[in-house]
């Protein structure tokens, strides 16, 4: 049977006091606690191996650029990509996005062609495609999704035609929890020939991916989402469009020759990698896959679900309380609003208690204005939560009504 109450002696932070109360950590979608042996190995680091990477002979460099290498061949594993030359490192899902926005756009987007996004997407997966696309004269789609949020995908046709370039779209929803079925999305997009960008910030934490398997062009995920540090992410992308497309900065590691004559760019991916990397980072987030790993993940998936349940049988009990997103297949979150009251005050009262919760937009604003709202309260779920925890936070809900009302 999964553990938690071990998994927790793991996470140092979650034996501490807010308020006086007992941390009751709800806001993992948000950033995810670090176990143990992640902040231990970034400590080690510091301490005895920080040396910048690939560019010298010395030991230290040598041990930090093979870690870093090792940590490469643990995301492509994780993944189930075919080759590390598919693995880049970033400073985050919104640098990996954010790289395929430009450097993608520079190689095949025109005037005149079109890209489409979703509805229920996070600002990093629309604002770099809004930015191109004004850049270079084409055209933002928006595929939506219905009240109960789910994706419309049967209007996705409708959409795509001879002149769309790319397809972007999340694993995992950051306001509602839905998981958009990805796999008919990638077939029909690939259809029409069409290649698909994921944002697996959320899908990675809450059952994973195989990127050969899903078949998508590119994927992006964050560290720190995955019990990582904070400042690391991961890109990847089929090996064919990466060699294609021009790198989306210049400077050190990314270069093969330089003249003032012209410059030659390295191999991949480290054309993709310009400047010092967070090689520490980077090494951080191996151990943490590495973490995960030694977990009976598929306990834990189970572990989250039955968490997801009572959490939306709980607060649903609740008078005036109303949940947003009720996919069946929806991972750990869950995003609500309470009549007569406003979810920022909600939050207030609910931190005074010792749970933290996330309010607000949730860099999905357009999400909000589908439900004519300017905020909502989430919980987010992470492995480590308990059903205690639950409990504890539908009293916490109760109470912030009974006094706001």
């Amino acid at each position: 049977m999964f553990d938690v109450q071990k998994i927790r002696e793991d996470f140092p932070i979650l034996s501490r006091e807010v308020n006086g109360k007992p941390l009751v950590y709800l806001d993992s979608g948000a950033t995810a606690q670090k176990p143990q042996v992640v902040i231990d190995k970034i400590d080690e680091l510091h301490r005895s191996c920080n040396a910048n990477i690939h560019r010298g002979l010395h030991r230290l460099s040598e041990e930090t650029t093979e870690a870093y290498e090792e940590a490469r061949e643990e995301v492509r594993r994780f993944i189930g990509a075919a080759s590390t030359r598919e693995i880049v490192f970033t400073a985050g899902a919104t640098a990996s996005i954010n790289t395929v926005a430009y450097s993608f756009a520079e190689r095949y987007l025109y005037q005149g062609d079109n890209v489409i996004v979703t509805e229920m997407e996070h600002h990093s997966n629309i604002v770099p495609w809004q930015l191109v696309c004004e850049r270079k004269g084409a055209t933002l789609r928006v595929l939506p999704f219905d009240d109960a949020g789910r994706l419309m995908i049967e209007k996705l046709p409708d959409l795509l035609d001879e002149r769309t370039r790319i397809v972007a779209v999340t694993q995992a929803s950051n306001v509602l929890g839905t998981c958009p079925p990805l796999p008919e999305i990638i077939r029909m997009a690939h259809a029409a020939g069409v290649p698909v960008l994921v944002d697996g910030c959320q899908g990675i934490v809450h059952g994973g991916v195989d990127v050969t398997t899903l078949d998508c062009d590119f994927y992006a995920f964050s560290g720190h989402k995955l019990y990582g540090p904070t400042g690391i992410g991961v890109l990847y992308g089929k090996e064919k469009w990466l060699a294609d497309m021009p790198p989306f900065m210049g400077g050190g590691d990314m270069v093969a020759t330089v003249s003032f004559a012209g410059t030659t760019y390295a191999e991949l991916p480290l054309k993709f990698e310009a400047g010092t990397a967070n090689y520490i980072g980077a090494i951080g987030l191996g151990e943490a896959i590495r973490y995960l790993r030694s977990l009976d993940l598929e306990g834990a998936a189970q572990h989250e679900a039955t968490l997801l349940k009572r959490t939306t049988d709980r607060l649903s009990a609740v008078d005036g309380l109303r949940i947003y997103g009720s996919q069946p297949d929806k991972c750990g979150i869950v995003s609500f609003t309470v009549d007569g009251t406003h979810p920022y005050d909600v939050g207030m009262i609910l931190d005074k208690m010792g749970v933290a919760v996330r309010t607000g937009t949730h860099c999905a604003e357009p999400v909000m204005t589908h439900y004519g709202l300017t905020s909502m309260v989430r919980v987010s779920l992470a492995l480590y939560n308990t059903l205690e925890e639950i409990d504890v936070l539908e009293a916490a809900v109760r109470r912030a009504v009974r006094m706001l009302r």
